[in-house]
């Protein structure tokens, strides 16, 4: 994946941080860890390490609108590789470096979608990127804003990189949403390849996993998130 960064001027409505924006939550007050278990829960979701039983949840999202944004579907070859990928971590290095999970809607688990963090080189430093995928019958109701928070939680309990991006497609104005949603801010137009063969336009967003959380003034409920499209997701 080859990715390079240009400045803008202007940034589109749809993604600017302003005072519009949903307010911000403390991601790691909001985490709870699962006992017995490396996962973590919200109010309507919770977040479970990838397991070989979720090779089910990996066909289901490998569809023609799933991956409208990343190619399109993949081979059952490169299906079955991605999930190997994901039981070993997404990148070598153990739960430090990288680790997926699927979202489980609550109360019962009902798996809606998938999402992780991996670590990846980006302009002369280690950084964590992130992606997520939900199932076209749960978009539209948070989830991915919720799963998105606990995945922060999660890569900045390890304090090992500073930043935690997120590079959605500039066509993808869900994912953009959800990252400003989930207290990413906007850096930058960037093009990589992903995957191979396939060049994309995307918006660089990161968050600054050092930060102190910010405060959560009252304000009105934001609109309803579109329809989620998939992030880019570990390769």
């Amino acid at each position: 994946m080859t990715r390079h960064n240009k400045p803008r001027a202007d940034v589109p409505p749809e993604i600017r941080d302003d005072a519009r924006a949903e307010p911000l939550k403390d991601a790691s007050a909001e985490a709870r860890p699962v006992a017995g278990a490396d996962a973590l829960v919200a109010a309507r979701v919770r977040i479970e390490p990838w397991t070989d039983g979720d090779l089910e949840l990996l066909w289901r999202v490998n569809t023609p609108e799933m991956k409208a944004h990343l190619g399109g579907p993949e081979t059952d070859e490169q299906v079955l590789a991605r999930h190997r990928k994901y039981l070993n971590g997404p990148v070598p290095g153990g739960v430090e470096a990288g680790q997926m999970y699927r979202i489980a809607l609550l109360p019962g688990g009902e798996p809606v979608g998938t999402i992780g963090y991996w670590e990846r080189r980006w302009e002369g430093e280690t950084v964590y990127e992130t992606g997520w995928s939900v199932l076209p019958e749960h978009q539209g109701r948070g989830l991915a804003s919720e799963a998105a928070r606990l995945v922060i939680a999660a890569a900045a309990g390890h304090r090992r990189n500073r930043y935690l991006h997120a590079f959605p497609s500039v066509g993808n104005p869900a994912s953009n949403a959800i990252c400003r949603r989930a207290g990413f801010t906007f850096v930058s137009e960037c093009d990589f390849e992903f995957p191979p063969g396939h060049h994309m336009r995307c918006n660089n967003w990161r968050i600054d996993l050092t930060a102190p959380a910010p405060s959560t003034p009252t304000a009105p409920p934001a609109p309803p998130e579109p329809p989620t499209a998939p992030s880019p997701t570990a390769h």
